[in-house]
């Protein structure tokens, strides 16, 4: 089932993210606008200082070009023709001057007529033979200038033209525009705003309603929980990539950095990577790793009807699996204690019987005989087997078989040695096998030949071989591949140790010392296990797992 949440924020907080991001926003928009209206103001200023400097320098050009003044400077200024021109295209173009000064700076026309005839102690500018603009801080005031070299007609340089508009024009002409970006300027502010409070409203639903300091502290504890927990956690965004992964989950899965990175970019292929994907479905999935025997849960996650990806929790359960493997085991041997007992006991009675009616020679060559019985199958074990480790094995499972009426036998070519290699795994592959024959073979109707289950041990040369055989159903037709790996089996849980471990681990540890693992379908399994010599890496005497259990197993 989906993992559902709901976030509730308390009335205090409400709205104070956003409150706080739209102020902000609003705080920078008008500052910017303001800042934005000052520098245009100033390039506006400029752009008309330029506009009307070109218009003065047009209005002295024009006078320079005039007939009568250039032929009245030619010869000296004339009387009083050149103030009367002058002051003709002074007043038709609004120029607040329009002085005509000869090469010595001497003034011959001015709004002012006192100072006709007086020098203007400035220096020509156009002696250069140039158009020179700029302002003016004239005897009229400031003004937009523009001086224009005066020639006379037989082209000579005879003096200047200086034109100058005021001030209060310029300012006039500034002071219409503004208005207008002022609006462009609030209309500017007015979008920037409402896009300020979209954006606020959209990072309140983005981070579920929590505030700035709610969500540090949630990141705070996210991260004190997920590194402290003894539980693998790893988390998926929608697209299946890795968005969280804690200490133990790298630990337990060999994640190295994997933030960010898919399943199939960091895990080969195999049931632990379809468990992590969600492929394989189910509670407590069973996944072996060459270390552990993990429990994998996968959950997705949604908020409000929106999908967020999953969770994915790993729990290590080597040692819980181990302890119950070995409780097993000791049920197993109390199931085989249980049944010489009974085995015993009826011998028992038997013997009381004879020695009730007096026949004591029965009675003795019947204790004799039942003495030997015993005795006999363990010599014959020995006979085929050196190790003491495995000929205890197969004796307690011989006689867990024949509790459940299967005849367990070990074949006359076994041959193996008082120290064979891969003494640790033979235990646990041959334990396994055996459980799994006896299983096999005690379900279902006897087959006409009776139910037996047939053991093979020999060591060669280059490798030690291990067969057993059954007379059971056998494996399902197209399950060879698939009953080697963790969590396959034909039969429920016995409520304690799990079902579906005992093949995978005979197939790892066959696989991980370069062995072979092989199983014939149809009615009577023979699983052949091979292992190549030498034991270049014995299993350890304190692994996991590698303690065979002499109760009767599973199809897996």
């Amino acid at each position: 089932m989906p993992i559902r949440f709901r976030i509730r924020i308390g009335r205090a907080g409400k709205g104070r993210l956003s409150a706080r991001i739209l102020a902000n926003q609003l705080a920078i928009l008008t500052l910017t606008g303001v800042i934005g209206f000052i520098l245009f103001a100033f390039a506006q200023r400029a752009e008309i200082d330029r506009a009307y400097e070109g218009r003065a320098l047009d209005i002295a050009q024009t006078t320079a070009a005039d007939p009568q003044i250039r032929q009245a400077m030619a010869h000296g200024g004339g009387d009083g023709i050149v103030q009367r021109v002058a002051e003709r295209f002074r007043k038709a173009s609004g120029a607040s001057y329009v002085v005509v000064l000869d090469l010595k700076g001497v003034r011959h026309s001015h709004p002012d007529p006192t100072l006709i005839g007086e020098p203007t102690g400035d220096q020509i500018v156009v002696l250069d033979g140039k158009s020179h603009v700029g302002t003016d801080q004239g005897a009229t005031g400031r003004s937009a200038n523009g001086k224009a070299p005066l020639k006379a007609p037989d082209g000579r340089l005879v003096g200047e033209v200086s034109a100058g508009i005021p001030e209060h024009y310029v300012l006039g002409e500034l002071w219409r525009e503004l208005p207008t970006f002022a609006l462009y300027s609030a209309i500017a502010v007015a979008l920037g705003s409402a896009a300020a409070f979209l954006l606020a409203r959209r990072l309140k639903r983005t981070t579920f309603g929590l505030e700035l300091e709610e969500i540090a502290g949630l990141l705070q504890d996210r991260e004190a929980m997920l590194h402290g927990i003894r539980e693998g956690v790893v988390a998926f965004d929608p697209d299946g990539r890795i968005t969280v992964v804690n200490d133990e989950a790298r630990t337990l899965l060999g994640l190295g950095t994997a933030l960010g990175s898919t399943l199939e970019e960091v895990l080969p292929s195999g049931r632990l990577r379809r468990a992590l994907d969600g492929t394989l479905t189910g509670a407590d999935l069973n996944v072996l790793t060459d270390d552990h025997c993990l429990a994998v849960n996968r959950m997705p996650v949604t908020l409000h009807g929106r999908e967020l990806g999953a969770v994915v929790t790993v729990r290590d359960r080597t040692e819980l699996i181990g302890l119950l493997r070995e409780l097993d085991s000791v049920r197993g041997l109390t199931d085989a204690l249980r049944a010489q007992q009974h085995e015993f006991t009826n011998r028992m009675h038997t013997l009381a019987g004879l020695l009730d009616i007096g026949d004591h020679d029965a009675a003795y060559a019947y204790a004799v005989e039942s003495a030997g019985a015993d005795q006999a199958l363990t010599e014959s074990v020995r006979e085929r087997i050196g190790n003491p480790l495995l000929v205890g094995l197969i004796v307690a499972k011989t006689t867990v078989a024949a509790e459940r009426g299967v005849k367990l036998e070990l074949s006359d070519d076994s041959a193996l040695g008082d120290d064979p290699p891969h003494l640790r795994r033979l235990l646990t592959i041959v334990g396994n096998l055996l459980d799994n024959a006896i299983d096999a073979a005690a379900g279902g109707p006897p087959p006409a030949g009776g139910r037996e289950v047939q053991l093979t041990l020999i060591e060669a040369v280059d490798q030690v071989m291990v067969r057993v055989a059954d007379s059971g159903s056998g494996i399902p037709p197209g399950a060879a591949e698939s009953i080697f790996e963790d969590g396959w089996s034909t039969r429920p849980d016995r409520g304690t140790a799990r079902r579906g471990l005992g093949l995978a681990l005979v197939h790892r540890l066959a696989a991980r010392h370069g062995g072979a693992i092989t199983v014939s379908e149809g009615p009577g399994a023979v699983f052949t296990v091979v292992l190549p010599l030498p034991d270049a890496t014995p299993v350890p005497r304190d692994a996991q797992f590698t303690t065979a259990s002499p109760t009767g197993g599973d199809r897996g």
